[in-house]
């Protein structure tokens, strides 16, 4: 919010209008009051606006936001402090999202001026992993010097892109294995479907083991049907015929 007050040149206002220079016309001076509280309107939510609406110029709603949002008494202290120390991750939620919510709490303590040094900092987020133990012990005890705050959040994303590319990684090899167990099962069918070829009788020589059109015996003017899974068919019609112009013989069979 103060950002955009100084991009629009209006910041002075925020001390009112008593302390703007005296060269300037009671209209410039108007002008710039304005305008600054109408930019910090457009920054709030609801909720905030509707407590300091009432507030006439942008001096005093700027005091209103601070006294809400910026006090510095014991309570709001003490709670922000119970927040930092209490503060774990939860494996609900990315690391990016989780050293967002950290900073902010250690933001809004810095803004009501509560001071920590930053190995303090580096120890509590380190402590704030449930399952980083061994991480936690490299860290402190694996490094010489003090380890930064910076340090500690680098490793922890660091620590969460190889989490994922691990688990990406064992998915594809999952994958693999599945589509090359699917294909050794197709081979096996195939297998299986030519080791039972033994159990099938010949249509012309009765004899197991071959098809009527691998069977030996070379009969071309004779033909004969014999099948078990004929049996409760009812009859069957058997016709035979020869087409002498291209030397083919022609057996059909048709259920009644």
């Amino acid at each position: 919010m103060q950002a955009v007050l100084i991009q629009q040149k209006c910041e002075k206002a925020l001390k009112g209008e008593c302390v703007l220079p005296v060269t300037m016309s009671q209209a410039k001076k108007t002008e710039m009051v304005d305008k600054a509280r109408s930019a910090i309107v457009l920054c709030l939510g609801d909720k905030v606006l509707r407590d300091v609406a009432k507030e006439p110029i942008a001096a005093s709603m700027w005091s209103k936001l601070e006294s809400l949002y910026m006090t510095k008494y014991l309570a709001h202290r003490q709670f922000l402090k119970q927040q930092l120390y209490s503060f774990k991750t939860v494996e609900s939620k990315t690391v990016t999202e989780q050293l967002t919510e950290f900073n902010k709490i250690l933001d809004d303590l810095e803004n009501i001026e509560v001071k920590l040094e930053d190995e303090d900092k580096s120890i509590l987020l380190l402590c704030a992993p449930r399952s980083f133990e061994s991480f936690k012990d490299t860290m402190l005890y694996g490094k010489e010097g003090i380890v930064t705050l910076e340090e500690v959040q680098a490793a922890l994303r660091t620590k969460e892109l190889t989490k994922s590319k691990d688990l990406r990684a064992d998915e594809n090899s999952e994958g693999l294995s599945v589509s090359r167990g699917n294909g050794g099962g197709r081979s096996n069918r195939g297998s299986s479907k030519s080791g039972n070829k033994e159990k099938y009788k010949c249509f012309k020589c009765h004899k197991f083991g071959h098809f009527k059109r691998d069977c030996p015996e070379d009969n071309e003017n004779s033909a004969q049907v014999v099948s078990e899974e004929y049996e409760d068919a009812g009859a069957l019609v058997v016709s035979y015929w020869e087409d002498e112009e291209d030397e083919v013989s022609h057996l059909g069979i048709n259920a009644l």
